[in-house]
């Protein structure tokens, strides 16, 4: 028996989510089902995050374990001509047996797009979300900044109840504009985070109240106020998934 570790890049536009749901595709039961047929027995990767319908990634990180003979680095070329289009492993190796994907010490970076223009971009339509409203990103810088750090995050998330523990670290978190402000908009940005874990939809709803300040419809110093609050209904909307990539989990 050994533990083969798989970072895994998905277009998710077509699954609904990673976690095997009972009436949808999903990143995980794709996997689950060409990796049986590949070594011959039952497999189920366990992913480092399970990311919500729509959402991609770059690097996401699965692991599974296996008796099969076939050297744990081979098992990516031949997994890849097995797998759609949309999903590519870019890397197999073999990981000590305890090696847990999610409880292991992390640095997870995320990166969401938006497409800010008078129109939309049919190019980056199922990757970045379309904003025509002028935004101004020093606002959105400013706000950001009240973020780093270790909070509790629970004004940033849907609550789950099995979910106790909603304190976080942001490492960074960075808003790259394509070009200068103009009439129609500013281009592409980029809402780069990063940070030791993350709750769910917590990147999706930071973006969400980042949009409200940069629209002008919040100060960057409130953002501070939500935070402290401990309250969700005082933060953004949670922003759309298809904005959203998961660039790649870094463990320590």
């Amino acid at each position: 028996m050994k533990r083969v570790k798989l970072t895994v890049a998905y277009d998710g536009t077509n699954y609904c989510g990673w976690q095997v749901q009972p009436n949808g595709v999903s990143i995980a039961g794709t996997l689950n089902q060409h990796l049986s047929e590949l070594l011959n027995e039952e497999i189920y990767v366990l992913g480092a995050s399970r990311t919500d319908a729509g959402v991609h990634a770059l690097g996401n990180v699965a692991v599974f374990n296996t008796e099969a003979r076939m050297p744990a680095e081979r098992i990516s070329y031949a997994l890849n001509t097995r797998l759609p289009e949309d999903i590519r492993i870019q890397d197999s190796r073999e990981v000590a047996p305890d090696f847990h994907p999610r409880f292991a010490r992390t640095r997870k970076t995320y990166e969401y797009k938006i497409w800010n223009w008078r129109f939309s971009e049919p190019c980056s339509r199922l990757y970045s979300l379309f904003y025509h409203w002028s935004l101004d990103v020093e606002r959105m810088r400013r706000a950001a900044a009240y973020l780093v750090g270790t909070h509790d995050f629970t004004s940033f998330c849907t609550n789950k109840p099995e979910v106790t523990n909603r304190v976080r670290t942001i490492y960074s978190l960075e808003i790259y504009a394509q070009g200068e402000a103009m009439e129609y908009g500013i281009g592409m940005i980029t809402v780069r985070i990063c940070g030791n874990g993350f709750l769910y939809n917590m990147v999706r709803i930071i973006v969400g109240t980042l949009l409200k300040v940069g629209g002008g419809m919040m100060e960057p110093e409130e953002v501070q106020t939500i935070l402290e609050a401990r309250d969700r209904s005082l933060a953004g909307d949670t922003a759309q998934a298809h904005g959203l990539t998961l660039v790649g989990v870094d463990y320590l």
